[in-house]
């Protein structure tokens, strides 16, 4: 099973380095499930290797002229602190819990990559322009906070901040987002070992096999189609939060709740992208210029 682990763990860094976000949702599972550890140990080791593999993520999009460290650092200064507060509180959550929190995280990251990111994508960076400071530690805290706790890194919560608060293009907010991950990823950690025991040698492996993943991942970049990559891993991690409510809850609650989750989140991609759909509508109305600018981009 270590080999299996190692193996999934470089599948792990690739797609953090290709998406800058999104890998790390699955690294809990895998150490929860394929290396046999309990869900606080899983979590905590999690927080381990998705911040050792942001970081160096960070180093090859930094060198490429990816990394705006400004907003970078502000927001994760914010985040250390939000993530630090939740790998304390761990400690009076029950494991069980935390995993079933992790599970739901992973049907809104799965929702977010289904559905894409449109508006972040017509973003353009100013430098000169006055960051909204305040938001962006109040969203730094938030996303930190849950990151402590599940030990997701939340990349799909920081890239479209950063684009929409920080005004950075996409692969600018690419790579910054791996300088956010990482900083609040080591916050956690450091949250959770006051009270949890981590295998060490397990954990420098895992990481070792995530960094590599990372690097080929940022390496591939600009080789292959991210929006394929995100919409088939989208569905993935759909998938794979049913099969958590199942271990963690009773079995047959645990499919039924996964399996309405799961389609509750289909609905919402389903929706989101229908022009008809009332809920889209409603959401869309305040941007009703936002296609027209697509079209002049083409």
């Amino acid at each position: 099973m270590i080999a299996l682990t190692l193996v999934l763990a470089v599948v792990v860094g690739i797609t953090l380095g290709v998406l800058g976000g999104g890998g790390s949702i699955l690294t809990v599972p895998l150490l929860a499930y394929v290396a046999g550890m309990d869900a606080k140990q899983a979590i905590a080791t999690s927080l381990l290797v998705v911040g050792a593999t942001s970081a160096v993520g960070a180093i090859s999009h930094a060198r490429a002229g990816r990394v705006q460290w400004r907003v970078g650092l502000i927001f994760g200064a914010a985040g250390m602190a939000g993530a630090y507060l939740g790998g304390v509180l761990s400690r009076f959550i029950p494991g069980t819990v935390l995993l079933i929190g992790f599970a739901l995280m992973m049907v809104a990251t799965a929702v977010a990559m289904l559905r894409g990111r449109k508006t972040a994508e017509g973003a353009e960076f100013d430098g000169g322009r006055q960051l909204p400071v305040v938001k962006i530690l109040a969203e730094g805290l938030v996303v930190g906070l849950v990151t402590g706790l599940v030990g997701a890194g939340g990349g799909f919560l920081v890239v479209p901040a950063l684009v929409l608060l920080g005004g950075l293009p996409m692969p600018v907010a690419v790579g910054t987002s791996l300088v956010v991950i990482a900083m609040k990823s080591f916050a956690g950690l450091a949250g959770y070992l006051s009270t949890v025991q981590i295998d060490w040698t397990l954990a420098v492996m895992v990481t070792g096999a995530a960094v590599i993943g990372g690097l080929i991942g940022a390496r591939l970049t600009a080789l292959i189609n991210p929006d394929v990559l995100r919409k088939s891993f989208g569905w993935f991690v759909l998938l794979m939060s049913s099969v958590i409510f199942a271990q963690e809850v009773h079995p047959a609650f645990g499919v039924t709740v996964g399996g309405i989750t799961v389609l509750v989140a289909v609905i919402s991609v389903v929706c989101g992208r229908s022009a008809k759909c009332p809920l889209r509508r409603t959401a869309s109305a305040p941007t009703g210029d936002a296609a027209p600018a697509g079209e002049r981009r083409g």
